[in-house]
């Protein structure tokens, strides 16, 4: 690179590092933590917290509803494996004017791609000063490889869908002793309500919904997203699919 591109990232154990974009360690940024403080007050017009995700098993900060539903499409996405919030910033020329910027969000992949996020509201994200620091961005990440992303909203019934099934991704909450029956009845029913009457004489549904959904979650079981979920959803296994 002719001219460095500084970064600047905090190591899990809340050690900043201080280097180029070149010799930045994927791995460290995807397991660390925010680059910055999170502030929360009262009055404060943004929604924020933490969210627990399942890739990494590890709290993920988010500063906007906005935010929160990027990181739960990633979550839920199969091919991420890291995710990691404000992840680091980036110092750089921008011809002729430095330019600072901490990005929303930084994904990797199974593949080893890596995906740096600006989540901004569609509005907003036309508006000439993003639009020219996002174009900075996508050249800073071209050069190291990485895909830079915009996302300003996704398909609100694909959201909320993600969103609901959320609520059952973590195995301790349901009976996974479950597990190999829902997929028995799986075989032979073709909607959760299916399942569900299949299992009525053995299991109450009040045990058998969250096993269900959390192996929609895992992606042992797979449904259309973009339809609201209820009893008639058409379930398949992911196995049957694939093949």
């Amino acid at each position: 690179m002719a001219v460095p591109v500084e970064v600047r990232y905090r190591q899990e154990d809340g050690d900043f590092v201080q280097t180029t974009l070149d010799r930045v360690v994927v791995a460290e940024v995807a397991a660390g933590l925010p680059v910055r403080d999170f502030r929360w007050y009262k009055g404060r017009r943004h929604y924020s917290g933490w969210y627990h995700a399942t890739t990494g098993d590890r709290l993920i900060a988010y500063e906007s509803r906005l935010e929160l539903a990027r990181i739960l499409l990633a979550d839920f996405a199969r091919g991420v494996v890291g995710i990691a919030a404000q992840p680091f910033q980036v110092t750089a020329d921008d011809g002729g004017r430095s330019r600072r910027h901490v990005p929303d969000l930084l994904l990797v992949h199974a593949d080893g791609l890596v995906t740096v996020v600006d989540v901004k509201p569609p509005d907003r994200a036309r508006e000439a000063k993003f639009v020219e620091q996002f174009a900075w961005m996508r050249r800073l990440c071209l050069l190291r490889g990485w895909n830079f992303e915009v996302w300003s909203g996704a398909d609100p019934v694909v959201v909320e869908n993600v969103r609901f099934l959320a609520g059952y991704r973590r195995r301790f909450v349901v009976e996974s002793q479950l597990f190999p029956e829902v997929l028995q009845a799986a075989r032979g029913q073709g909607c959760v309500g299916g399942i569900e009457r299949a299992l009525a004489a053995q299991h109450s549904v009040e045990l058998v919904r969250p096993a269900l959904l959390h192996l929609v979650w895992s992606g042992v079981l797979t449904v259309d997203l973009s339809r609201p979920l209820g009893t008639r959803t058409p379930v398949r296994l992911a196995e049957e699919v694939a093949g």
